[in-house]
C-alpha cells in the first residue's frame, strides 16, 4: 500500500499575486516512481492537469500556468512540489497530486493525494 500526503495549501486564502508551495510525499510499498504531477478541479469543472514531471526531470505545464508555476521533485524523499507564483482567482481549485509508480510486487499503479484547497481572492 502507498500513501500520499499533501501539504502547503493550508486550506486558507491567498490574495491575487501571492504565492503558495504545495508538497506531496509518497510512502509505502514503492520500488520506483515514474511520473509525478499535480491536477486541479474547480467547482463545476473537470479535473485538469496542472503540471507533471518525469523521473528524468522533464516537465509539462498547462498553458494557463506556464511561467507562473514550477513543478519539481526530490527523488530521495519521494516528494513532488508545486511552487505557485502570481496566483490568480482562476487558480482557485482543489489541487491533487498524482503519482505513477511501480511497487515492490512489480505492479504499476497510480495514486492520488487527498486534495488540498487553494483559494485566491481578487
Amino acid at each position: 500500500q502507498v500513501q500520499l500526503v499533501e501539504s502547503g495549501g493550508g486550506g486558507g486564502l491567498v490574495q491575487a499575486g501571492g504565492s503558495l508551495r504545495l508538497s506531496c510525499a509518497a510512502s509505502g510499498s514503492i520500488f520506483s516512481i515514474n511520473a509525478m504531477g499535480w491536477y486541479r478541479q474547480a467547482p463545476r469543472k473537470q479535473r485538469e492537469l496542472v503540471a507533471a514531471i518525469t523521473s528524468g526531470g522533464s516537465t509539462n505545464y498547462a498553458d494557463s500556468v506556464k511561467g507562473r508555476f514550477t513543478i519539481s521533485r526530490d527523488n530521495a524523499k519521494n516528494t513532488v512540489y508545486l511552487q505557485m507564483n502570481s496566483l490568480k482567482p482562476e487558480d482557485t481549485a482543489v489541487y491533487y497530486c498524482n503519482v505513477d509508480l511501480r511497487n515492490w510486487l512489480g505492479r504499476y499503479e497510480v495514486y492520488w493525494g487527498q486534495g488540498t484547497q487553494v483559494t485566491v481572492s481578487s
